[in-house]
Formats: C-alpha cells, structure tokens, sequence
C-alpha cells in the first residue's frame, strides 16, 4: 500500500474545499488548488467555520480543529497543487470532458507513484483512468455533500485500479472518518443510481401536478425516513449536476432513466438550485455568491484545456 503524506484536491467548488477538510483532519497536508482567488478565500473561511463549529458540538478537540487548519495550503494551479501529492482527487463539475481534461494534465505533472482519484459521483473512473499511462493508479472516490457531514464514501474499482491504489483509496478514506464502501465499477455506483431515479420520479409528479414540491419533500421525509426531501436535495447538489448523471444513466441504463421535462426546462432556465438562487425552491441570499466560489472549478477545467490543448494527450 501506497504511504500517502500530501493529498491535493483540484477544484475549490463545494466538494472541493469538503474534501479537503476531510482531509486535512484526517491528518494529512493537504493543497487545494483553485485558479479564482476568491474561491479559494472562500473555501478557506468555510473551512474554518466549519471547524469551529464542530469544536462547539464536542466533534474535534480546539487543538485537534487548529492542527487540521495549519495542515491546508492553496495553489493556484494545478501545476503546484499536484507536484508533489501522493494522492490527487480531483472534484472539478461531473462532466467526463472536464475530469478527462484533468487527468491528462495530471499525468504529465503527477510523479509516477501518485495516485488519482475522481470524485465522480456516475461516470466510467476506467473511461477516465484511460487517458493515462496509470490506469492501475487510478481510483474513484465518491465523497458526499456536505463532506464534513456525511460519512459516505464509495471506493470505486475501475478496471485496471490494482491492489494497492485500491488498498490506498480505502485507507485514506477510514483516516478522514469516512464509512467505506467498495464498488466494482457500474454506471451511477450505488447511491447515484438509486438517488437519480427517486429525484427524477419526484420531477415527473411534480410536472404532471399530482402534488406540491413541498408536500412530495414532506412526503418522502416523513413516510419513508429520508432525511431530505428529493427536491431540498437536488437544489443543495444543483439541478445541473443532477441532470448531467440522469442523461449518463439515461444513455448506459435506458429509459428508465430518462431525464423529466420539467427538470430539463429548469435547468435551460438557469434554476440549477442554491449555487444560482433559485431551483425548486428561491434562495435569495445564494444569487449574490453564485458565481464566485462554487463556479470556480469551471474556471479550473477553462485553464486545463488550454494547457492540454498545447501539448500532446493519448489514451481513450
């Protein structure tokens, strides 16, 4: 197994800056990388919000919560976020032109021993792995938001991931206090699978007025448990996204996962949830922030492309 001291995180969007979290109080020295300035202010108060309150609620030690913060450093490339890093997870949007981009360029960076991992949440970590000559070094690692909350993590095996990335994958994720699961690669993994189809089935109701956004939210919430409604949920992960893994599932599961209408129009209408504003539900104080922190690893992805565009790329 793969001794892991430095992880770097690309992308300071929302799972960026909680994974890097995680990591940090996991004990590791951890970059987080982001090309916006602002993103990576924002990122960096966020964290140490969150810090601080979890000393409050007697989840970390005021010693333990400082240490963790000590542990971060910000780049603003990829370049000097990734050089030096046993471990890189990449959480730029869940597009597989973008992370594709990205594990390009982090292999040509990347030390021949560095592990990367994607934080996809449903696409192929093998189609991605596959424009690298490390595919056996390459691993997913779904994290869940908001990462400094949700203990989830889904250790993904691609085709070619071997023991000991795998191995690697696991032991980073029970240091960050993660409860671990591993998946034998398949399209959406597990809970992406089964969340997309209950969100989507909520989209229809609501498109064919069989009841109110809120009154399904209360339904799902208070008749089987769940502890977010389909609809509060899909606003905190964006509307985009969600359609984004529907159309995947859609194309390499079928019509069951066809994405509904009234989801489509929401998103052609900017409605992409909390980060925008406005989704199933208004959120008037997050339109002002929306296009400073959480756009920024499309910014990320702008300057990767550029990069590998200038040099030569091999693989898929």
């Amino acid at each position: 197994m793969a001794q892991v001291k430095t992880i770097a995180v690309i992308g300071a969007g929302i799972m960026g800056r909680g994974i890097a979290h995680a990591a940090a109080i996991g004990g590791y020295r951890t970059i987080l990388e982001d090309l916006l300035p602002t993103a990576l202010r924002r990122a960096e108060s966020e964290i140490r919000a969150n810090l601080d309150k979890a000393v409050e609620l007697g989840k970390v030690s005021s010693p333990d919560a400082d240490a963790a913060f000590r542990r971060l450093e910000y780049a603003g490339s990829v370049e000097d976020a990734a050089r030096e890093a046993d471990l890189v997870i990449e959480a730029v949007p869940e597009e597989m032109e973008s992370k594709i981009e990205i594990f390009t360029l982090l292999d040509k960076i990347c030390r021949p021993a560095t592990i990367l991992a994607s934080n996809t949440s449903s696409l192929s970590v093998t189609e991605i792995a596959s424009v690298t000559y490390r595919a056996k070094k390459c691993v997913g690692m779904h994290f869940f938001n908001p990462v400094h909350k949700m203990m989830l993590l889904e250790v993904v095996r691609a085709l070619e991931t071997d023991d000991d990335a795998l191995a690697t994958a696991l032991e980073v994720g029970k240091r960050m206090g993660r409860e671990v699961v591993v998946i034998k690669e398949s399209p959406g993994f597990i809970t992406s699978r089964i969340n997309a189809m209950i969100g989507n089935e909520a989209f229809y109701m609501l498109q064919e007025g069989i009841a109110s956004a809120a009154d399904i939210d209360k339904a799902l919430k208070l008749g089987l448990n769940h502890p977010m409604g389909p609809f509060e949920l899909v606003d905190l992960v964006g509307l985009d996204t969600r359609l984004n893994i529907l159309e995947y599932l859609h194309k390499s599961l079928g019509e069951k996962y066809r994405p509904a209408p009234l989801l489509v129009q929401y998103v052609k209408a900017g409605r992409l949830g909390r980060k925008s504003g406005r989704g199933v539900y208004e959120y008037p104080e997050g339109a002002a922030t929306a296009k400073t922190a959480d756009s920024a690893p499309s910014e990320t992805v702008l300057a990767v492309s550029r990069q590998v565009s200038s040099s030569t790329s091999h693989g898929a």
